[in-house]
């Protein structure tokens, strides 16, 4: 399998690395879920946004931002169905610590898009700014795996983008969801990554 990354014309786009998805103090924590594949996964996230910034590589944030005004009426019915609240869908609610940046945060030259759907595309500006930076391949990694992740991999496929997916930079909070996404995105819409192999690919393009 070929595990060559471009550098030009990629972008890095990090997803809802956030405190409501990631803090032990955040919505999800208070829910119980397990935490402990979050801190390695953004420890990987770390180290591709520094090579990314080094190499030229765009840096794109992609952050859950809710209000009620805006809550998904699907969402609201899906949750009623299964006897969930709707203060359910008050995650990385506009202006609370919920929907700051977990550990790590835009930098100058970033760029950040603002969601309130799973996907990074769905109604927003993303398509925008690839499409005026010549963006033709996109490296994915945040939270989670099975859900913001993948539906942004998804959608940029859709849309004609090569997706590479860094899969160890990527975490769910149930290893088996994070599993069977990453098999179902690597055998229909992305070539599946490790952090490793993004980076290597990067500093071999420095050199050469």
């Amino acid at each position: 399998m070929d595990s060559s990354v471009p550098k030009g014309q990629t972008a890095l786009l990090i997803v809802d690395v956030q405190n409501d998805f990631c803090a032990a103090d955040g919505m999800m924590a208070g829910f119980g879920v397990d935490l402990s594949t979050i801190d390695p996964a953004v420890n990987r996230i770390e180290r591709l946004a520094a090579s990314a910034r080094r190499s030229g590589v765009p840096v794109i944030f992609i952050r859950l931002v809710t209000a009620p005004e805006t809550d998904s009426k699907a969402l609201l019915a899906l949750y009623a169905r299964q006897g969930i609240g709707p203060e359910g869908a008050a995650v990385c609610r506009k202006d609370t610590a919920g929907a700051d940046y977990y550990r790590v945060f835009p930098q100058p030259g970033d760029r950040v898009v603002d969601k309130q759907r799973y996907s990074g595309f769905a109604d927003t500006n993303l398509q925008l700014l690839l499409s005026a930076a010549g963006i033709v391949s996109l490296v994915v990694t945040g939270v989670t795996t099975e859900c913001c992740v993948d539906s942004t991999v998804r959608d940029g496929f859709m849309r004609d983008y090569e997706v590479f997916v860094a899969a160890d930079a990527c975490a769910a909070y149930e290893p088996d969801l994070h599993d069977a996404s990453l098999k179902s995105l690597g055998l229909n819409f992305a070539t599946l990554l490790s952090t490793e192999e993004v980076l290597a690919s990067w500093e071999e393009a420095d050199i050469g």
